[in-house]
């Protein structure tokens, strides 16, 4: 049994049918989403139906990030959000005009069950984006650092490699969890297409709502999959490319 972390999928439904394939993944593996299932390219509501039937026979764990929570937001309110219009909202919002309120109805419940973290048993912290309190997700002021925050992320880039974790010096937050691995952030802002790790923190972001690829990771063997670049997947869509 593998347990298989995979990246922000940004409705890049073709990459994600590419990718389980290319994973091998079978219904003894355990596969973790770290969230933005949704907002880029023109598959959202595709992306949903797949992995709420995927989830019947697969063993799953559901993040969720900021698009995901936007997207509810709109999903129940029907009020849009600019910001989140402009920042892939927009194929969302045309792909959920097409269906009927019942699919609607059961895609809310799927986002309203998503996790804001997950921690297993031998204490890895799976979120889509990250935390402040010292004291770890458990003792976290406000829900809304699941999905935005960027701070963690940015502590962990800039720690010294010399620092080990035994060091009073090492960022308390880090120490907490064995390893934690987050999404939220592009790996392509540091010129990289892969997965980046810095200290005991993984970034599964690669850019997919962009010009990069969805990736996978064995959590155990740290082995990782990619589907082709999503943009050639979809080569009459813009994604996010031109939207911010």
């Amino acid at each position: 049994m593998k347990t298989i972390v995979i990246g922000d999928i940004h409705e890049g439904f073709k990459a994600l049918k590419q990718l389980l394939e290319r994973a091998n993944v079978s219904i003894e593996d355990k596969i973790i989403f770290l969230g933005d299932l949704v907002d880029g390219w023109s598959e959202s509501v595709e992306v949903i139906s797949f992995l709420i039937e995927f989830s019947k026979t697969h063993q799953c764990v559901f993040i969720k990030g900021n698009h995901d929570s936007w997207c509810l937001q709109w999903l129940v309110t029907k009020k849009t959000n600019l910001d989140w219009l402009k920042y892939g909202g927009r194929e969302t919002f045309l792909g959920y005009s097409k269906v009927d309120e019942e699919l609607i109805k059961e895609h809310v419940t799927f986002f309203e069950n998503m996790k804001d973290y997950y921690l297993d048993n031998e204490n890895r912290l799976f979120l889509h984006a990250g935390y402040t309190s010292l004291h770890g997700v458990e003792k976290e002021t406000y829900k809304s650092n699941f999905y935005w925050d960027r701070t963690l992320w940015e502590t962990a880039l800039a720690l010294d490699e010399r620092i080990a974790v035994e060091s009073p010096y090492f960022p308390k937050r880090l120490k907490k969890y064995k390893d934690i691995y987050i999404g939220h952030t592009p790996t392509k802002h540091y010129n990289e297409t892969k997965p980046m790790q810095k200290a005991n923190l993984w970034n599964l972001d690669t850019g997919a709502a962009y010009e990069g690829s969805l990736t996978a990771m064995d959590i155990e063997t740290k082995e990782i999959w990619q589907s082709d670049p999503v943009f050639e997947l979809y080569s009459d869509e813009d994604g996010r490319n031109f939207s911010g």
